[in-house]
């Protein structure tokens, strides 16, 4: 399995460098750095843990409401402006924003603060162990409707705040490493010799290993924010964990806010990880017994201690740098979900794609539930050296796998809208954009 993955992740790869010669006529990102004004930021945090039993997201066999609260979920913000252009930045510690959530959202953020499309990358760190959410006031539960419609509000509070209280800042960035994710496609036989794929451990998988760190600074020195992208799915906790928590990601960002001190906000981003899991997964509670470390915490804070050595090595400093965005919605050949069938004629699939820049940083925003190759990919290709791959951001379309991996099949494959050519569109498109800014 592993030479399959390995030799298909190369050919993506060579895809994709084709593409950077193709458009080497692009600006230099060592010289978009030295362009713009000041560069201002704003951060901001506010709570946003349910404060009554709510249906939990991620698992459809969880029917049972949440029965407490093993640590906060929170929504934060960094808002970046220079010389008029804006991007804001929010990372909440839910599933992600399904249910037609992601459109109404967006565009209530989007009137409320006069953004363009491509100037808000509204992400979730893909939690399986908080509140469902949903805009059908019928058919699920109360708690859930209010906790969505409440939580509406409180994003275009803490947008607000963040927009407001915008001053000068200093950005730069470093990478680590962490070995908190796994590859789960987990290859296992039959008593008659017949494969499949399931989800469980593949440590010879691809397994995107990088944990990719800014840091924001105002001008005297004094930290301000950090901001942290790593692959790996929030699901530390399974489906027949009824406590509301960060889980992995979550856990990592109140690590580094604690160890960071409380005026510093810690937002994470899930990087391209629909076949990575952590190491520890789907376990059915919290853990409490005596001189236990429970598995969450554990693996929350070997991530989190990652950052903050990564944090606390970054010393080169920028305070200018422009600001460009993009956003498209990208048509991609669809298939039925459930199903390895393939027809001409099935109605594509949209999938949203971000791309921004703060100075020589990259972003890149995908509203779906990318696999790690391709997010490999495009980082891989990026023209910039640092490039943030976040994925449940402005979308919820589903799993996106590269085409190889429709010969094995397997969860992510099967219960994908997309067909097996979607992958090499989406790279090609993300790097095109990513020159184009």
């Amino acid at each position: 399995m592993t030479n399959v993955s390995n030799s298909s992740l190369g050919r993506i790869i060579a895809i994709v460098v084709v593409l950077t010669i193709n458009f080497s006529w692009a600006v230099s990102p060592s010289h978009a750095a030295d362009r713009g004004d000041t560069l201002r930021a704003g951060i901001a945090k506010i709570d946003i843990t349910p404060d009554k039993p709510v249906k939990m997201a991620g698992y459809g066999a969880r029917t049972a409401l949440s029965d407490g609260v093993h640590d906060p979920l929170s929504s934060r913000v960094v808002a970046f402006e220079n010389d008029g252009q804006r991007l804001v930045l929010v990372s909440s510690d839910i599933l992600g924003y399904y249910g037609g959530t992601a459109e109404q959202f967006r565009k209530v953020i989007l009137n409320e603060f006069g953004l363009q499309p491509s100037e808000l990358l509204l992400s979730a760190i893909h939690n399986h162990a908080g509140p469902t959410l949903t805009l059908d006031e019928e058919n699920v539960h109360p708690n859930n409707f209010e906790y969505t419609k409440d939580l509406q509000n409180k994003l275009v509070k803490v947008i607000h705040e963040a927009i407001d209280n915008m001053e000068p800042v200093q950005i730069g960035t470093g990478v680590g490493y962490s070995p908190v994710g796994m590859n789960r496609r987990q290859l296992v036989f039959d008593r008659t010799g017949n494969s499949s794929i399931r989800l469980g451990r593949n440590p010879y998988g691809p397994t995107d290993k990088e944990v990719l760190v800014m840091k924001l600074a105002k001008p005297d020195g004094t930290t301000y924010a950090a901001l942290f992208d790593y692959a790996t799915h929030a699901t530390c906790l399974g489906g027949r964990n009824l406590t509301i928590s960060g889980d992995v990601i979550g856990l990592a960002e109140q690590f580094v806010e604690k160890i960071l001190g409380e005026e510093v906000i810690a937002g994470a981003f899930a990087g391209a990880s629909g076949n990575i899991d952590p190491w520890y997964r789907v376990l059915p509670t919290i853990n409490t017994e005596p001189g236990w470390i429970p598995e969450p915490v554990l693996l929350g804070t070997l991530l989190g201690e990652e950052v903050i050595h990564v944090f606390r090595d970054i010393d080169e400093l920028s305070g200018g740098g422009e600001i460009r965005s993009a956003f498209v919605t990208l048509e991609l050949p669809g298939k039925p979900r459930g199903s390895l069938e393939i027809k001409k004629d099935h109605p594509t699939t949209s999938l949203a794609i971000s791309a921004a820049r703060v100075g020589d940083i990259a972003f890149v925003g995908l509203g779906g539930e990318v696999l790690t190759e391709i997010g490999m990919s495009i980082k891989a290709a990026s023209p910039y050296e640092h490039t943030f791959v976040i994925t449940h951001c402005n979308g919820a379309a589903g799993y996106i796998g590269p085409e190889h991996l429709y010969i094995e099949g397997g969860y992510e494959i099967t219960s994908s809208p997309f067909a097996p050519k979607a992958a090499e569109m989406v790279v090609k498109q993300a790097v095109k954009m990513l020159h184009e800014l």
